[in-house]
């Protein structure tokens, strides 16, 4: 195996909503439809402004099926990180976990993430008006890119969006796992259930989908962490590929000191709030986070980067307490420079085979993990 060539093939193979068998793969993908409920991220947060945004709430999401299906009902969900408007770099991990789990893959987008945003928000052409517009008003502001921008602007607009957002993604999880136990999912059988490998943006949110869930829907699902896990206020969005400084800057004050005044009041008792809440900084509801992470240890397992910027191992420390951690989170260090957003760069040949083994050392363990 060469992840750069595979990388390669595979984004050659890949057109979204078209059925396609992958090259030098058995795996086939297959898209399916999804109609989200607007109103959880346009009404639930008062004073935010509507978000009307056509493409998030009508979308399809690539399902990647293994060609020897292995017995057993489960179904690997993988969520991607913030900011993201492509499933090119996910291709590759999504063949194989389906590949070495025989378990189908879904590859599902976060509410204004991936195809469910305009492709207006990652055109340079554009964003020209927009982009020279914010850095007028910022300054010369270097986190500031192309990349970044439309997130950057709609979260200094309202950093609530942060927290409606993934109530939506929250809410269009459950309705999956819904689907699926109840044999609605027009690709299987009633009665499967989901585990899940979730990278950055998605560990934190998969997290909270486990504390508050009472459905009963992840009872038994296990997650494979990779680079996420941290509690918010040890993170650090502050990235050309994910916001500019000003935002993030903004976003963080906002949920260290105005979250709770400005939104608890709505949502007195609501488990989703509760266990986000216990995720914004070390103080809050520490006792009980902890205790739930030590209840689901044998059912939580993941892998840190030592030198990532943007989700710190301090920062999984602290949401799982140092005793979790040391049994469920393995901390790692590649052989070459790498990033938070891209771990297994693929534009340098003469790193190729440090890449390699990286991502096998990554995927074995979490093919391991979640096949059995």
């Amino acid at each position: 195996m060469n992840y750069s060539v595979l990388n390669e093939l595979f984004n050659s193979t890949f057109k979204l909503n078209e059925t396609t068998k992958l090259i030098s793969s058995d795996t086939e993908i297959h898209y399916c439809s999804f109609r989200s409920n607007d109103t959880v991220s346009s009404g639930i947060v008062p004073g935010l402004l509507s978000d009307n945004v056509a493409e998030n709430s009508d979308f399809v999401y690539p399902v990647f099926m293994p060609a020897k299906p292995a017995q057993g009902n489960r179904v690997i969900l993988l969520l991607h990180g913030l900011n993201e408007r492509s499933w090119g770099k996910y291709l590759t991990w999504a063949e194989y976990l389906c590949t070495n789990t025989g378990k189908p893959v879904i590859l599902f987008p976060i509410a204004f993430h991936m195809n469910r945003s305009p492709r207006s928000w990652s055109n340079p052409r554009l964003l020209q008006a927009l982009f020279e517009k914010r850095k007028s008003t910022i300054g010369n502001d270097r986190t500031l890119s192309f990349s970044n921008l439309a997130l950057s602007e709609r979260i200094t607009e309202n950093p609530a969006r942060f927290y409606s957002s993934g109530r939506q993604s929250l809410n269009d999880m459950s309705m999956l796992a819904s689907d699926l136990v109840q044999g609605k999912h027009p690709l299987f059988q009633k009665s499967m259930k989901l585990d899940i490998f979730a990278y950055s943006i998605g560990a934190f949110l998969s997290q909270i989908a486990l504390m508050s869930d009472q459905q009963g829907l992840y009872d038994d699902t296990k997650l494979f962490m990779f680079c996420g896990g941290s509690v918010f206020s040890e993170m650090d969005g502050e990235s050309r590929s994910i916001m500019d400084k000003t935002a993030f800057e903004k976003m963080l004050h906002f949920y260290r000191n105005d979250f709770e005044t400005n939104i608890k009041p709505n949502f007195e008792g609501d488990k989703a709030y509760e266990a986000f809440f216990s995720m914004l900084t070390p103080e809050h509801a520490e006792d009980e986070r902890i205790a739930f992470f030590s209840k689901v240890k044998d059912r939580i397992r993941g892998i840190s980067l030592k030198r990532d910027k943007v989700i710190p191992y301090q920062g999984v420390l602290t949401a799982l307490g140092r005793e979790n951690t040391s049994k469920q989170i393995t901390l790692i260090d590649f052989p070459y420079e790498y990033t938070h957003e891209n771990p297994f760069p693929v534009h340098d040949k003469r790193i190729s085979d440090d890449v390699n083994r990286s991502f096998g050392q990554v995927f074995q363990s979490a093919s391991a993990f979640l096949a059995s």
